[in-house]
């Protein structure tokens, strides 16, 4: 009886306790109260920067406060903050990791508490007014110092939302610039090559702060930075980041086309290449590709970064670093630490040299074969831009058709079962203008399909419009195989007409076929001033009356469309009138060749008496000269692009989110990059 009473006794004693607080959530509850905790203990906050920091306890304790509690615990919330900075110039090392947790989780609470609160509110709930300014200075003067704890406090800056425009905090960011900071990072040899990654993308994220709502600051002082170092340091980290993106591809590609599986592939006639492009898909880095676009949109003292000569690296030869488990960049697909450790390579004379032109030029061949994918989509339309930019640009243009600029640029080709893959030794070197218009030619003929990318194709036939036009106003004559363009040009408009029906469904294919005729008729009108040989304008005449059938197919559609009353009658009608001249090449050549025929008893004829007739009737010919064939509307972000932007830095900063969470930065993973800092 005795010994069930003390049991009992026992249990209930044991029921009773509650389970022991650990000693740091502890301190926690004395900075939430009315009292400082520093007048009791006056190590109190030398003691809670030895602790592990309990993130989840932190900012459950900061959201759950009310509008009444939050003013109450408001000073002692600042001493923390105060305390935190100050705890980041101390030279024991757990210390400054607690302390560089503990403002994250500071940023986070205080920002999920207060989501509906600007973003002065925020930043004086967390630093006071009062002391405010100090504090960012030494803040700021702590970020030029040591770039691994820049990186990591302002990527969570992004941490409290997917929409950065909807960050508050980010309203004081505009106003204590830390420009500068990232500037110096960017153009340091030794901290480019520890942070200039991160660095780049988040200048890039700050200049697409609410920038259509406001006037962001970094926007203007990006438009004008003219120092070269910089420039340089800029143009060096987007180049190392696309040639590790480029070699991890080139990779993948080696290792699918090499063994068994190839030669299986090989026997059966390439039936599994669908499965084949799967297997080579690798990341893609919108992050890297927004912040090049900003400096060639913003800033035209960059566009001569583009050009700067560099050894070309070998994608083969270049040592693999495998990427940390725990990701510890922001974005995606970050450079391993080979390719950011070597910013400067010596020059051998007998080595190809590339720029960083050449490089966008071969990610852009890569990330545009596959448009299925959501983010390889947008990484096309993003390249399509940013060469779009390029192509306006009278000092790029200059450089584009240097024929003293000679490259020899190995694009990446969808493989397709009706060609075979081009050895890359057969490519010539040629002015690099050559390059972008293969890029274009690449595009046009290997993405007809029945998710038809109209946007994409609209772009890249403007963007081969701009070069024309450049070329006519400069009288270049470039020696390029014009052929293959009219090729493909001629090839996609087979394929609206075959699929009128489906694609109106979806796009106005009128507007489409309007822009490629407009190329042809430039060829017609101009061709004489830019085509680089005579026989080169008599073969524009041959193709278009070879092929006259699509066009005459592509007319009769056009005028039926445009007799009938309906929402295509007026574009259809703009290609009616465009199709003129091409018409009366048709209409005069087809009667002298059949006539040639006739006469000579020929049943067909061979290119070169077509060319030969082409040549005897040119003096009876008559066109029309059609005006504005050599303008074109200059690019504008605003209005037509703000939604795509917008999107994409969403989608960014979600990838941020992902790749730089409090989980990641645990204290054993700080303590061990802190190690590496010198």
């Amino acid at each position: 009886m005795a010994q069930e009473k003390k049991a009992g006794l026992l249990r209930r004693t044991s029921s009773s306790k509650k389970p022991l607080k650990e000693k740091v959530v502890l301190m926690y509850d004395e900075i939430f109260t009315k009292d400082d905790p520093a007048k009791t203990n006056p190590r109190f906050w030398d003691e809670l920067f030895l602790m592990k920091v309990n993130l989840e306890y932190l900012e459950g304790k900061l959201e759950s406060l009310d509008g009444d509690e939050v003013m109450v615990v408001k000073d002692n919330i600042n001493s923390l903050f105060h305390h935190c900075v100050l705890a980041l110039e101390e030279e024991h090392q757990i210390k400054v990791v607690n302390a560089l947790q503990t403002l994250c989780a500071l940023f986070r609470g205080v920002h999920q508490k207060n989501k509906s609160a600007t973003g002065f509110d925020i930043i004086n709930m967390l630093v006071g007014f009062d002391k405010a300014e100090l504090r960012m200075k030494v803040s700021h003067m702590f970020s030029v110092a040591f770039g691994e704890l820049f990186q990591k406090m302002n990527v969570f800056v992004f941490q409290v939302t997917d929409n950065i425009s909807q960050n508050t905090i980010l309203e004081y960011v505009m106003i204590n610039s830390i420009f500068e900071a990232i500037l110096q990072i960017v153009s340091d040899v030794s901290s480019r090559g520890q942070h200039g990654y991160d660095a780049v993308v988040l200048l890039a994220l700050l200049v697409n702060y609410r920038k259509y709502e406001s006037v962001n600051p970094y926007i203007v002082k990006l438009s004008i930075v003219d120092d070269e170092p910089t420039l340089d340091g800029l143009g060096m980290v987007v180049h190392q980041a696309l040639t590790e993106y480029n070699r991890q591809y080139k990779n993948k590609e080696e290792e699918n086309h090499g063994g068994f599986f190839s030669t299986l592939t090989s026997m059966v006639g390439n039936m599994f290449i669908a499965d084949t492009e799967e297997k080579l898909s690798v990341q893609t880095n919108e992050a890297i590709l927004l912040a090049l676009y900003e400096a060639v949109h913003l800033n035209r003292n960059f566009i001569t970064v583009l050009a700067q000569s560099h050894p070309e690296i070998e994608m083969t030869a270049a040592p693999v670093t495998p990427i940390p488990t725990t990701p510890t960049s922001l974005g995606t697909t970050p450079p391993s630490l080979d390719m950011m450790h070597n910013p400067e390579l010596p020059l051998d004379p007998n080595l190809q040299t590339s720029n960083l032109l050449i490089t966008f030029l071969k990610y852009s061949s890569i990330v545009m074969q596959d448009t299925k994918d959501e983010h390889r989509l947008n990484s096309a339309r993003l390249c399509l831009i940013i060469l779009t930019c390029i192509a306006e640009d009278q000092y790029a243009d200059a450089f584009l058709h240097d024929d003293n600029m000679n490259f020899r640029v190995n694009l990446h080709r969808m493989p397709m079962r009706h060609r075979k893959k081009a050895a890359d030794k057969t490519i010539p070197s040629r002015p690099l203008v050559c390059a972008v218009l293969d890029l274009m030619v690449e595009f046009i003929v290997t993405h007809m399909m029945k998710e038809f990318p109209m946007d994409l194709y609209m772009r890249c036939v403007q963007i081969i419009h701009k070069l024309i036009c450049y070329q006519k106003k400069c009288r270049i004559r470039l020696h390029y195989t014009w052929r293959e363009l009219w090729s493909a040009l001629i090839n996609l408009l087979k394929f609206l007409l075959s699929n009128e029906t489906t694609l109106l469904a979806k796009h106005n294919i009128f507007q489409l076929a309007l822009q490629v005729v407009s190329l042809f008729n430039m060829f017609i009108t101009y061709g004489d001033t830019f085509l680089p040989t005579p026989s080169s304008y008599d073969e524009l005449y041959y193709e278009i009356v070879r092929m006259h059938q699509v066009f005459d197919n592509l007319y009769c559609m056009v005028l039926r469309v445009s007799t009938n009353v309906g929402q295509w009658k007026e574009p259809a009608s703009k290609v009616t009138y465009a199709l003129v001249n091409v018409r009366a090449i048709i209409n005069h050549f087809n009667p002298k060749i059949e006539s040639y025929a006739a006469v000579n008893h020929i049943s067909q004829l061979s290119e070169d008496q077509v060319l030969e007739v082409v040549r005897s009737n040119y003096d009876t010919l008559t066109l029309k000269l059609q005006d504005g064939l050599d303008q074109f509307e200059r690019y504008s972000e605003q209005p037509k692009e703000t939604a795509f932007f917008k999107e994409l830095v969403r989608s960014i900063s979600v990838n941020v989110r992902k790749n730089v969470s409090l989980n990641t930065l645990s204290q054993d993973v700080l303590l061990k990059e802190f190690s590496s800092i010198s």
